[in-house]
This record gives structure tokens, C-alpha cells and sequence, in this order.
């Protein structure tokens, strides 16, 4: 029995963030679909017979997907995981700087 602890400290780590090759995984995978995306609507662009307003619709899908594509792709990581409020849990919550395990 451990008298000389009031409560117990439970560390969690479901707080992690996806590993780099899964997060770079991810963004490949958006950046290939929003580029298709463009290559259809550049294609279609040109070989559909649309009205001009359906045209220029699919003319500024192909202008402006690269760009966010290329912005979505390089943004920087993100926090995936809401942290549980500390005081409602009773918890003691590791430091931002300090959340690696140790031996």
C-alpha cells in the first residue's frame, strides 16, 4: 500500500500524433485527388460543349486546385487529438515539451 501518494498519476498516451509516413501518407493522398480532380475539370473544359458560365466554372477549378493542393499538402501538422481538461479528470497532465516516454 502507498501511503505517501494522495493520488495515483495515470499517463496517457492516445494523445499521440500519427506517425510522419502516416501523416505524409495522408497528404499525398489529398494532393493526388484534388490533381485529378483538376485534370477532370481541365479536360472537361475543353471537350464538353457547356454553356460559358459551366465553362469558366471548370476553367477556375483547374486554375485554382493547384494551389490548394500544393497549400494543403504543406501545412503544417496538426493537433488530431483533444486533450481532456486536467482539473475535471484529477489528472496531472505531462508538459507540451516533455511528452515523450522515458525509461
Amino acid at each position: 500500500m502507498k501511503l505517501w501518494r494522495k493520488h495515483q498519476m495515470v499517463h496517457q498516451v492516445t494523445d499521440a500524433q500519427p506517425s510522419l509516413s502516416e501523416d505524409i501518407g495522408k497528404r499525398e493522398r489529398n494532393y493526388f485527388i484534388k490533381m485529378g480532380i483538376r485534370l477532370v475539370c481541365l479536360i472537361l473544359a475543353f471537350t464538353v460543349p457547356a454553356p460559358l458560365p459551366v465553362k469558366l466554372l471548370l476553367f477556375a477549378g483547374a486554375i485554382f486546385l493547384p494551389y490548394v493542393a500544393v497549400i494543403g499538402a504543406n501545412a503544417p501538422r496538426r493537433e488530431t487529438s483533444s486533450t481532456p481538461d486536467v482539473a475535471e479528470t484529477g489528472q496531472n497532465e505531462i508538459p507540451l515539451h516533455r511528452r515523450e516516454i522515458g525509461s
